[in-house]
């Protein structure tokens, strides 16, 4: 089996556990002011990290839940297992897996599955986008006051003071903002056309690879730049490409 229907495999079956897991009892391993980290996430990961590493097991994983294998490897796989703990431990049916190849640091495969909705987008480097196996690409929306713009808040009281003053200026030039709860549906989103743009100022990588790639392909743009203030985080504005978006 190629990359990307190995990671399609993982995808769908973790998915499977988190839908069978959805509103019933859970464990609660970690809980924070601002996220909750739960067995079910631990638990999803470990099965990815089966089914992939049984067919690759040369490559390294890098995941929310921990890291498998030589970090140093050409192939590593960049997994968040539950991306959306919170909004799931809630009851909230907004949730993903998430799982991303990268080649020297290059996302050449990306698959986010939603599995209360049944909705799998999938890309490949060079590659289309796809969700459900049919062709997608991004808004044509061009003019801020027309934008769907999603703001992320990330975990930190850093991360939300930089977050408020953005929200504060975007929510009277756009049409809405939303904060969904999961980076990856938000960037399968922009993907889809459903939103224009998304930023967040603090974001892991996990959480980001395969819908960045989901979003290139599908004919937009992403700009991913080091958080100046929290290690091993990103700053990331995802769009149509068409928006007038950017670093400052």
């Amino acid at each position: 089996m190629q990359p990307l229907a190995v990671a399609q495999q993982a995808a769908r079956a973790a998915g499977d556990l988190l839908r069978a897991q959805f509103e019933k009892p859970l464990t609660v391993n970690v809980a924070t002011a601002h996220d909750i980290k739960l067995e079910v996430d631990v638990e999803a990961q470990n099965l990815i990290t089966r089914i992939l590493l049984e067919r690759f097991p040369a490559h390294a994983l890098y995941g929310e839940e921990g890291i498998v294998g030589d970090q140093g490897s050409d192939y590593q796989w960049v997994v968040d297992p539950l991306d959306g703990t919170v909004n799931f431990f809630y009851g909230i049916p907004h949730f993903c897996v998430s799982i991303a190849l990268r080649f020297r640091d290059e996302v050449i495969v990306g698959v986010v599955f939603d599995p209360m909705r049944n909705e799998f987008w999938s890309a490949e480097k060079n590659g289309i986008a796809t969700l459900n196996g049919k062709p997608i690409q991004v808004s044509p929306r061009a003019q801020l006051s027309e934008a769907m713009v999603s703001i992320g808040f990330a975990k930190t009281s850093a991360t939300i003071d930089a977050g408020l003053p953005l929200l504060q200026d975007l929510v009277h030039r756009v049409r809405k903002c939303r904060m969904l709860g999961s980076a990856a549906l938000d960037l399968a989103y922009i993907a889809s056309g459903r939103l224009d743009a998304y930023i967040e100022q603090g974001i892991s990588l996990w959480d980001i690879a395969a819908g960045s790639l989901l979003v290139e392909r599908a004919g937009g743009r992403v700009e991913l730049a080091p958080s100046e203030k929290i290690p091993d985080k990103f700053r990331i504005i995802a769009s149509n490409g068409k928006l007038p978006l950017s670093f400052a």
